[in-house]
Parts: structure tokens; C-alpha cells; sequence
């Protein structure tokens, strides 16, 4: 962490970078600088070695240049960093563990204020309560670690160790217990929120509950939060992770399986275990996680694996922390800062319910007619999301602003190149893609998942899709905690 920089190292910079017009937010970088430095808050001096670290995306396509970073050691100075940015007519951003496909912490788009959150990584567990406080710059794997090392107690979360709790639950937070567990945001019971006139609120059920109401779901276009309060559950003594390769070699014989899945997800997944479909260019595998032992999971996949002709590969049985570890896919778990991780690739997303015969059709027939001749490192990872026993569609779809618990399934779309520059004809692959299975639906039967975001929606047509009927009323809490848009990304929530 550094002084702040003279202005004109500061302009003379980001000029190098970025053609600058009359209207540019670099033109009040000299007056942010002021206004940050009178009220103490903590920035990275432009092109350090911090400043580098932290503008540098996951997604290296899409790399964005702020007007200034500052790195928060208390709420405080996020408050005097809120402010100074209202003041001046800056949007900011939370960034929390830079991991945002669109890389949205930074603003999606150049001239923001970036809040580095990721030095606020404080984890404190109430072994009598249940309850963690978790401050908003903590990366899941360091929560992960220090709830299992506190009390060998959890909430659901995604894998990736990376990935910054607050993007991820503010959300939604799926992943490999949200079928036994929910989601992440399901397991908030409070949190502490700077809002856009720098003030500082508590929520919950019972306190500012429409804010509560909003940040579980599009937390990042309402405020910053500082804290988190989540209840958890104590870790089961035995999981069993899993890997099933299915040999689906042509298109008749991936519509049977896949269809053998889905029926599967909808009637027979017993609620303790939790699976996707993940699809590349060279193998289709079924993988999961299951709660409880070796034995039980041999059992409760043994009628799926019959029908689709899978061969179970490795099931492993283990403690909480082991499949951590290998859904961490070789990371080390417990991450800070720094991160050091980064991809260049585009990706976009979706949400369904049952497929029919067309729809199924669709899919495979894109697939292997068209996905497969793609030489890039792509792959398409399809969650089983909802179903009788899923925990995701346990509640009242009106909770929360999540807004997308009763499909079926949540697809991830993802071409990445491993070194240049991302392919032109890369976006027409990934989107043909989706379109071929949206053109089968109906226009509200469908929807997509901020946190898998495609970078290249408009926000008018992003709102609706990752949104869809909580829209309208996202955007009257919008209009009245941030009515000038100052937590503004392209694809957030606009004010009413």
C-alpha cells in the first residue's frame, strides 16, 4: 500500500492507456486524489506493484482501467471512499475477489472507482450461535478454511477458492452443496451495507428488510457490504466426491443419457447428493459430491449409471476439507491476498426447466454437429439445479431477489483461449450455442445467472434475464438507495 500519486504521474498514466475526452471521469482524477487523501483513505499508487496486482482481471478479456483504487482496512474508509466518488460524479464498485467474468468489480467499463475489498478478510465464528461474521473481501477458500478450523462448520458456496464471498453470495452462490444445502445468499441472516450516500446500515428479516430483501440477489448494484452474518451447519463426518465418464458417441446416444439425467434430477436425486453434467470437447463426465459414505453413493447412482452408460471412475471418500481441496481443482485453498489467477475467454449462461423432445434435440444436435469441430478449450457445465429434493427450490421463490429457483437446470457456457487474444468468431460459438436452445422456449420460461454472466448483453436486456418478475421491484429499492446510479456496472439494476 502506497501514498497517493502526484496527479500528473497519475493522468500522464492513465492517458498512455485510454483516449480521454471532455466528459471522461480521468478528468477529476487530481480532484478524487484530493478528496481520498483528506479523509485518509488507503489507495494503490498508480502502476505498482498493488496497482497491478489488483487491476489485473480473471478475465483477461476484458481489462478496464479505474480512475483510482482504494484498498479499505475499515468501514470507514469505505464510507469516505463511497462519498468522495457521489461527490464527484464517479461510479464505484466493490471488488471483492476480482473473479467476476465480466469483471464488473472493476467496473465493467473504464473510469470507476475500483474498492479493493480483498484486505478485509476477517472471519469470526459463534460456536454458541452457529453464526460467522465474514467481512466482505474474503475469498471462499479462506472461508472455507477458517469456518472448518474454527468449529468444522460451513455454509454452501461455489468451489473455486479464488472467488470473493461477496459477488458470489450477493448473488446467488451455487455450488456443489446447493443441491443438499441451498445456496450461499440462503444462509444470510445479516449484513452491514455502505449505501450510496456513504451511510452504513444494518439488515436482516426484521431490520431494513427490503435492502436485505435486495442485496440476496443483485447485492452489487444496491450497495457495499462489510459483514456478512451467516448461519451455518456442521460439516458431515464423511462426503464422497465422484467422477462418472459417460461414452456418448453419437447424437442418439447423448439424448438418451442426457435424458436419462433429466429424469433422474427430476424424480430419483436423493437430496444428499449434489451433480452436474459437464461437457467438453474430448469426455462428458456426470461429477458430484455426496453426503455420506463410499457405499451409499455406489448405491443411490447405481440406477443413473445403468441408463446412461456411465462407468463410476473415482469416488473418493474423505473428510470436509478433502473435497475442498479437489474441487479447488489444484488451487491452494485458503486464499488472501494476493491472487494470482487468470483466463482469457467469453462465457454466457442459462437457466431451464425440462427439456422436450425439440429442446433436447437443440441442445445435442448443436453439440455434436457444431461444439464439437470448436478446437478452443471450451466446455459446458450443466448444474442440476432444482428437482423434487434440491434445497435450491425449497423456498418461497418471492424471499429473496434471486429470482430463478424453480428451473431445472443451470448451464454455464465457456470458451476460453489458453494464450492471445480471444477469436472474433468465439462469440457467434458460444452464442449459437444458447440461442439454439432459447429459440425452442418460450420468452419468460428461461432465464441467466449474473455470476455466469454474457459480457456482451445489453443492460436493458441483462436486467431481464438475470432479474425476470423481480425486476420492477429491484429497481424501486434501486431508485430510492441509490437513485443517481453510483454503484452502476452495465449490467446491473437501474433506478426505477
Amino acid at each position: 500500500m502506497s501514498p497517493l500519486p502526484p496527479f500528473s504521474a497519475l493522468l500522464l498514466g492513465l492517458a498512455s492507456l485510454l483516449p480521454t475526452t471532455l466528459a471522461s471521469p480521468f478528468d477529476k482524477a487530481d480532484a478524487l486524489a484530493e478528496c481520498l487523501s483528506k479523509s485518509g483513505v488507503p489507495t494503490d499508487a498508480f502502476n505498482s506493484s498493488d496497482w497491478n496486482a489488483d487491476v489485473s482481471p480473471f478475465n483477461l478479456r476484458l481489462a478496464f482501467t479505474p480512475v483510482s483504487i482504494v484498498v479499505p482496512e475499515n468501514v470507514q474508509h469505505i464510507q469516505d471512499a463511497v462519498a468522495c466518488a457521489a461527490k464527484l460524479g464517479i461510479k464505484a464498485n466493490a471488488k471483492c475477489g476480482g473473479h467476476s467474468y465480466g469483471s464488473f468489480g472493476l467496473g465493467g467499463e473504464d473510469g470507476h472507482l475500483t474498492i479493493e475489498m480483498d484486505r478485509m478478510n476477517k472471519i469470526t465464528l459463534d460456536n454458541t450461535t452457529g453464526i460467522a461474521r465474514v467481512e466482505g473481501g474474503a475469498r471462499l477458500g479462506h472461508v472455507a478454511s477458517q469456518l472448518y478450523s474454527q468449529g468444522k462448520r460451513a455454509f454452501s458456496h461455489g468451489t473455486c477458492p479464488g472467488v470473493g464471498v461477496g459477488g458470489h453470495a450477493l448473488h446467488g452462490g451455487y455450488g456443489m452443496s446447493s443441491h443438499t444445502k441451498g445456496l450461499a445468499l440462503d444462509w444470510i441472516v445479516g449484513a452491514t451495507v455502505v449505501l450510496a450516500n456513504s451511510t452504513v446500515v444494518n439488515c436482516s428479516k426484521t431490520e431494513n428488510p427490503d435492502i436485505f430483501w435486495a442485496i440476496r440477489g443483485a447485492g452489487g448494484s444496491i450497495g457495499i457490504v462489510t459483514e456478512f452474518r451467516f448461519a451455518t451447519f456442521e460439516v458431515p463426518e464423511v462426503v464422497t466426491y465422484f467422477v462418472a465418464p459417460v461414452r456418448w458417441t453419437t447424437e442418439a446416444s447423448a439424448t438418451i443419457g442426457f435424458k436419462a439425467v433429466q429424469d433422474f434430477a427430476l424424480n430419483e436425486m436423493p437430496a444428499e447428493l449434489n451433480m452436474r453434467l459437464f461437457i467438453a470437447k474430448s469426455f462428458t463426465n456426470l461429477e458430484g459430491l455426496y453426503y455420506g459414505n463410499k457405499t451409499s453413493l455406489q448405491a443411490a447412482l447405481a440406477p443413473l449409471l445403468k441408463k446412461t452408460n456411465a462407468t463410476l471412475a473415482l469416488a473418493q471418500q474423505g473428510g470436509w476439507l478433502d473435497q475442498v481441496k479437489h474441487f479447488g481443482n489444484g488451487v491452494n485453498v485458503d486464499q488472501t491476498h494476493p491472487y494470482n489467477y487468470h483466463e482469457t475467454f467469453y462465457s454466457s449462461s442459462l437457466y431451464t426447466n425440462e427439456l422436450n423432445e425439440t429442446q433436447m434435440a437443440a441442445f445435442v444436435g448443436y453439440w455434436f454437429k457444431h461444439a464439437k469441430s470448436n478446437k478452443r478449450d471450451w466446455y459446458v457445465q450443466i448444474d442440476l439445479h432444482g428437482g423434487k429434493t434440491s434445497a435450491v427450490t425449497k423456498p418461497d421463490p418471492a424471499e429473496t431477489a434471486y429470482a430463478h429457483r424453480d428451473y431445472l437446470f443451470m448451464y454455464l457456457f465457456y470458451d476460453r483461449v489458453d494464450k492471445g487474444v480471444y477469436p472474433a468468431e468465439g462469440f457467434q460459438t458460444v452464442g449459437n450455442f444458447v440461442s439454439n436452445v432459447t429459440s425452442t422456449l418460450g420468452d419468460s420460461t428461461w432465464g441467466q445467472y449474473i455470476n455466469y454472466p454474457d459480457s456482451r448483453m445489453d443492460q436493458e436486456t441483462a436486467q431481464a434475464s438475470y432479474w425476470g418478475e423481480h425486476l420492477p421491484r429491484l429497481q424501486a429499492i434501486k431508485k430510492q438507495v441509490d437513485p443517481d446510479n453510483l454503484f452502476h456496472f452495465p449490467q446491473g439494476v437501474l433506478p426505477a
